[in-house]
């Protein structure tokens, strides 16, 4: 039988990573569950597009590798188990640990070019965006970048203005068009919540 495929996207620090856990954490108790960062298939910094100024760009679609996350999903529909690559976001390359993940009933993919990814975004049953304001996605990936990356807050504004705005705008809020559903305030929303997670249990049974 094949795996229920779910698909979450939206912009940066808007809640992807956080409805994806506890849709995971819930579904877990039900059946089998795996869960997909594409950020994991990130490539290295020195392969990835650059932008107009020269800085690398690590908010387009062409910074992933898109291919293995293409044939690591081939391989868990057709049950086969994987060994996912892992990302060092503090040194911006692909480690050399990987994580053996096998085979399961529902898969949730989880990035912010999701669904900006024609090729990737044509293996979701179920697509999902996390709608978040501007302001809020900031502040939060500011914090996020300073106090888990060891990043400036130069460097973390810089970035913000060359790459990550302009590709949320070019890529980004255009693949909403493409969703189901979607979500406002991410994880914080409560009944969007309880809708998933009882459509996600109706999917397992």
């Amino acid at each position: 039988m094949k795996p229920t495929i779910i698909g979450i996207a939206g912009g940066t620090a808007s809640g992807k990573t956080t409805i994806a856990k506890q849709l995971y954490e819930e579904a877990s108790k039900l059946g089998s569950v795996v869960l997909i960062r594409i950020d994991d298939y990130y490539y290295g910094k020195i392969n990835v597009p650059k932008t107009e100024d020269g800085r690398v760009n690590f908010d387009h679609p062409d910074a992933y590798d898109v291919d293995l996350i293409l044939q690591n999903l081939n391989d868990l529909i057709n049950h086969k188990a994987i060994e996912k690559p892992t990302y060092d976001f503090v040194e911006s390359k692909r480690t050399d640990i990987t994580e053996h993940i096998e085979p399961a009933e529902v898969i949730i993919v989880e990035g912010i070019m999701a669904f900006a990814i024609e090729r990737l975004r044509k293996y979701f049953d179920i697509k999902i965006f996390v709608d978040t304001p501007d302001d809020i996605r900031f502040i939060r990936r500011l914090k996020r970048d300073m106090i888990d990356r060891g990043r400036s807050l130069d460097s973390v504004v810089n970035q913000y203005m060359s790459s990550v705005r302009p590709m949320h705008q070019a890529f980004v809020e255009p693949s909403k068009k493409y969703a189901d559903i979607i979500i406002p305030d991410g994880g914080h929303n409560k009944v969007a919540m309880d809708f998933l997670i009882t459509k996600i249990t109706q999917l397992i049974k």
